[in-house]
């Protein structure tokens, strides 16, 4: 099954929220003003945020459509392309070509996926013969220690991993100095989650970067948030509160397919102009996929 399809499938709940939205719309055989204002509505109702409703709703009314181009059979074309047109810019190339060493932090809250995310990336990036470890530097827990290695052994990718409770900062200056031995491509670092002990949690990740520093002083190259669908706004303050610990490159959204408020990629993208790595949508190993806008759009509006 392509990817494209999974997408549509994992979609199907913000999609059918959006499309019989604005189908209900179109009945009320309302023009002009008032159909962009009940888009408007329907939009922010699913999590696009106030301000990304604004802006489509403007640019389809500044670009002066025809009634009849503004017909329910055209209208969904007209929506997604003006979706596609926002996240566009923010495409991100997982694969493209470096020199040397790429050092990725991974960061998010726990529970949003972090773990079997990093494995399906080490899958990904396998297909395309990069040579990668993994750092398992999420010390705090043993089941994130554990289920990381699970996923590397799938994948064959080489795991460093200590102790529960050892130094995440050694796990992390052991990983980087395997990877320069080896000569491998990327260094993916699994970080700790626990937003409820900021001062502890900021200090690690000083730490981190501070030690792996002294391997490769442009490191880390890339630092990624991922991000659960499933809690909405609540997205977006995660993503402030980790913006305060290091610099965010890169997004990847997970559990689109248990949301029906798939828009939230669209406020988040408009909100932070933070490239977009990669999206998920379920549990198996080909259900996360690089991001590709239009893509995105034409499963989101159906």
């Amino acid at each position: 099954m392509s990817f494209f399809k999974n997408l549509k499938e994992g979609l199907f709940k913000s999609s059918k929220n959006l499309t019989e939205g604005i189908a209900g719309i179109f009945t009320k055989k309302k023009a002009g003003d008032d159909l962009l204002n009940d888009l408007e509505d329907l939009m922010i109702q699913s999590d696009f945020g106030v301000s990304i409703a604004e802006k489509i709703k403007k640019n389809i009314a500044d670009k002066k459509y025809t009634e009849e181009e503004l017909q329910k059979e055209n209208f969904n074309k007209i929506f997604s392309k003006e979706i596609a047109s926002i996240l566009k810019p923010l495409e991100k190339e997982l694969f493209n070509e470096h020199t040397g060493l790429k050092i990725i932090l991974v960061c998010g809250v726990n529970g949003t996926g972090k773990t079997t995310t990093i494995g399906k990336i080490c899958k990904l990036l396998n297909q395309k013969n990069k040579k990668v470890v993994v750092g398992a530097a999420d010390t705090f827990r043993a089941a994130a220690i554990d289920q990381l290695k699970i996923w590397c052994d799938k994948t064959n990718t080489p795991i460093i991993q200590s102790e529960v409770g050892s130094d995440p900062a050694s796990v992390a200056f052991k990983t980087v100095e395997y990877a320069k031995h080896n000569l491998l491509d990327f260094c993916i670092i699994d970080t700790a989650g626990r937003l409820h002990n900021k001062k502890n949690l900021m200090e690690e990740f000083a730490k981190i970067i501070r030690v792996i520093k002294k391997i490769d002083t442009d490191a880390p190259q890339e630092s990624w948030i991922v991000l659960d669908a499933t809690t909405g706004q609540n997205a977006i303050n995660q993503i402030e509160e980790f913006k305060k610990f290091t610099d965010i490159t890169g997004i990847i959204m997970t559990k689109l397919d248990g949301t029906a408020k798939g828009g939230v990629l669209v406020a988040i993208a408009e909100r932070f102009n933070i490239p977009i790595v990669a999206i998920g949508v379920g549990e198996k190993e080909d259900d996360l996929n690089q991001f590709v806008a239009e893509e995105y759009s034409q499963a989101l509006i159906q």
